[in-house]
């Protein structure tokens, strides 16, 4: 029996390749324009679900502009675990109990950067499925050690645009999410200046949440690449290094303990390397 949600599914997944590529090909650009001279080149590793699917993890280490970054993108499907099944139905996610199948496909990004003064960058999108329902979900936020008021407006400007042009309140609701997911419990403090993020998207207009979710992607290299741009030839000291490892340290605390997305990935079988990516090189803590 053919799913209405097929064609759904593959115009997502090909989306999320589309941006991938995207992205790539610019943080390519630049490293090879603001690195050291010798072209910067991600490293490509497909990636296996033992239940079903896969994806691309690509990763660029040891630029002057990235000192790491990984762009992956999956499509994934199976039979979700009970501890899984329990954390969707506690969300709301119908269908759970009576059918654990589900797909996933999406893009997931982390940019740690060489330059103290040049922000760390997260974004993903994505579009999960059950029998019992389809909904998007995914966000972009900014991770400086050292803030400027300017790279941040800049960031949340282009995030804030993404969101206006499909919902009046999107932005004003998604930051909020943004401010309140990102936040660091046992820290006491944001991990960064926020940006936006959503999850459950499934407003029963399907195109309408597909348009959204593309708008958010393409929005993320006009909101990040001007400010990479903006610090790359900022000169920094051993101090500004010390902070920025340090700030790192609590960008892995979060991500360790907190994140959905790490969670999610680990618990389903997904390739540890590419669940773990997000991670940053080299950190420091108190």
């Amino acid at each position: 029996m053919t799913d209405p949600y097929d064609s759904h599914k593959s115009r997502a997944a090909a989306w999320f390749r589309v941006l991938r590529d995207r992205i790539v090909a610019e943080f390519e650009r630049l490293e090879d324009e603001f690195g050291s001279g010798t072209p910067g080149r991600f490293e490509v590793t497909p990636t296996v679900r033992a239940d079903g699917g896969g994806g691309l993890m690509s990763v660029m280490r040891g630029g002057r502009v990235f000192e790491k970054v990984g762009v992956n993108v999956s499509e994934v499907h199976g039979t979700l675990g009970e501890r899984a099944q329990k954390a969707m139905a506690a969300r709301g996610v119908p269908g759970m109990a009576e059918d654990p199948r589900f797909w996933a496909s999406g893009i997931s990004l982390v940019a740690h950067m060489g330059n103290p003064h040049s922000p760390a960058v997260h974004m993903n999108t994505r579009m999960f499925w059950t029998p019992g329902a389809a909904w998007f979900g995914g966000g972009a936020d900014l991770n400086p050690a050292i803030e400027y008021a300017e790279d941040t407006a800049h960031f949340h400007g282009a995030m804030q645009a993404a969101c206006d042009a499909h919902s009046p309140d999107y932005y004003t609701r998604f930051k909020a999410w943004a401010d309140e997911y990102f936040f660091v419990p046992h820290r006491g403090r944001a991990r960064g200046v926020g940006g936006i993020f959503y999850d459950d998207l499934n407003t029963g207009d399907w195109e309408a949440d597909f348009a959204f979710t593309q708008a958010v992607g393409a929005a993320f290299l006009p909101a990040f690449v001007p400010v990479t741009e903006r610090r790359q030839g900022t000169a920094w000291t051993e101090d500004d290094r010390e902070q920025q490892l340090r700030h790192r340290g609590l960008y892995a605390e979060y991500n360790l303990v907190y994140d959905r997305g790490t969670k999610f990935g680990l618990e389903t079988g997904h390739d540890a390397n590419a669940v773990l990516m997000s991670l940053p090189p080299i950190a420091k803590w108190y």
